[in-house]
């Protein structure tokens, strides 16, 4: 696999997975007809108010999960295996694309029309990508060293040295 799509696929393909996601299909009214049933077999006790309530934490949470993943992603694919240190730079980037992409992605959910882009939203998916880098930044501090140890014990291909 050339060295460019090791990298970069996986965040074009879970941008497009978010996509997706961002359709009528995967509206509101669509997954209440698999979301609620399952949660009222969980919680037979519940009332439709609350589980209403788990139906909209559910779909935030997803979009915070989106963007988290997508993160994560981004920021592997800017450092293409070479950097094992943390980057403030690589940190800005993959921030700034998550932001765009999260503005995208709610323009073109008010093109849906069951769908309604919000942008309370777009602060949530930015905000899992935060938490993202958030968690990168802190898994760096408390272990500075940790990816330099594995990186200079791998080859390029992440196969360890003889």
């Amino acid at each position: 696999m050339p060295f460019i799509l090791k990298y970069w696929l996986p965040p074009l393909l879970w941008a497009g997975l978010v996509s997706v996601f961002s359709t009528d299909s995967f509206s509101s009214g669509q997954t209440t007809s698999f979301i609620l049933p399952f949660f009222q077999w969980l919680l037979p006790r519940a009332t439709p108010e609350v589980l209403n309530s788990i139906h909209f934490l559910m779909r935030k949470l997803g979009h915070w999960t989106e963007f988290f993943v997508l993160a994560m992603l981004l920021y592997r694919a800017f450092r293409q295996g070479q950097t094992p240190q943390w980057q403030l730079r690589l940190a800005v980037w993959t921030l700034s694309l998550v932001l765009l992409y999260s503005v995208a992605d709610e323009i073109h959910q008010r093109f849906v029309p069951s769908r309604s882009g919000v942008w309370s939203d777009s602060l949530l998916d930015f905000f899992g990508g935060f938490c993202a880098i958030a968690l990168l930044y802190a898994r760096h501090r408390s272990k500075p060293d940790a990816l330099a140890r594995v990186s200079s014990a791998c080859d390029v291909s992440g196969v360890p040295r003889a």
